[in-house]
């Protein structure tokens, strides 16, 4: 069943910091360090189960089971970004079935084309007709009405209409609460909490909103990145290098060890040779 304390601090009246995570002993650490929220980021699930960049290529019964093993004892609810919902509107509500089941308290949802189609290699969006009926397919699908679904949208620089037009038609098919990424200006924010008086997550808060009082725009969650995996790699690297007497031990990793490591060249060149 769905962790009904997402639910409260959706419609509470705080705006809640939540905790990367990415397996049960870092969910367990964050709750014992105070966070209320954790959360599993796509990119983060996508490095800890294939070692590889955030291309759409995890399937949903891989998230499903790092999802399961993480909730099993988890002293804190967890929210997980599902994309795209792994395909059309009947995939999405397949996917609302799974991590449901797996003890997620609440998912988003992105309007963004996943993957991207031959030839597109920058994002772009759902018509508002097909984001609208993926988010009523997800609500009829949940089993509890405490599991969270958050509609996830990108604000485009200069198209403040079409954010709010979303943003209403998602809240019409039952969204819990609007996820907005880019966002950059206070009066990206507002318009959106004044067009759906919905519970606002952001991704970031960066541009005008870095000094904003979040709380009183509606926000109720704002992501701070997810810094602990990166950290954690860089200390196993470390105690690799320790542990065979490397003088580069002292030094740190490289900079480009993420992307070393996640293969992110042979990605690209992937990408540039069947995809463009």
């Amino acid at each position: 069943m769905a962790d009904d304390r997402f639910r409260a601090i959706l419609d509470g009246d705080r705006c809640v910091n939540p905790a990367s995570v990415f397996d049960p002993l870092t969910a367990r650490m964050a709750g014992d360090a105070g966070f209320e929220l954790a959360v599993l980021g796509g990119s983060v699930a996508a490095l800890v189960i294939l070692g590889a960049p955030d291309h759409a290529l995890l399937t949903l019964d891989e998230l499903a089971g790092l999802c399961r093993r993480i909730c099993r004892n988890a002293p804190i609810p967890l929210m997980v970004d599902a994309d795209h919902g792994f395909g059309n509107a009947l995939n999405a509500m397949r996917c609302v079935e799974e991590l449901e089941l797996a003890g997620v308290a609440g998912i988003s949802l992105e309007d963004t084309v996943l993957p991207y189609p031959f030839g597109l290699t920058e994002p772009t969006l759902l018509s508002v007709e097909e984001a609208t009926g993926k988010i009523a397919a997800a609500i009829a699908a949940r089993r509890n009405p405490d599991f969270a679904i958050l509609a996830r949208t990108t604000v485009r620089q200069g198209e403040i209409d079409d954010l709010v037009e979303r943003a209403r038609a998602y809240a019409g098919a039952g969204a819990s609460g609007i996820f907005l990424t880019r966002a950059r200006r206070i009066a990206e924010v507002e318009a959106v909490r004044n067009a759906t008086k919905l519970p606002l997550v952001l991704g970031a808060a960066r541009g005008e909103l870095a000094s904003a009082n979040l709380a009183s725009l509606g926000v109720r969650v704002c992501l701070q990145g997810h810094h602990v995996l990166p950290a954690a790699l860089s200390a196993a690297w470390k105690s690799y290098q320790t542990s065979r007497g490397s003088p580069l031990a002292e030094q740190g990793p490289p900079d480009d060890f993420m992307d070393r490591y996640s293969e992110a060249a042979r990605y690209e060149n992937l990408i540039d040779k069947f995809l463009k």
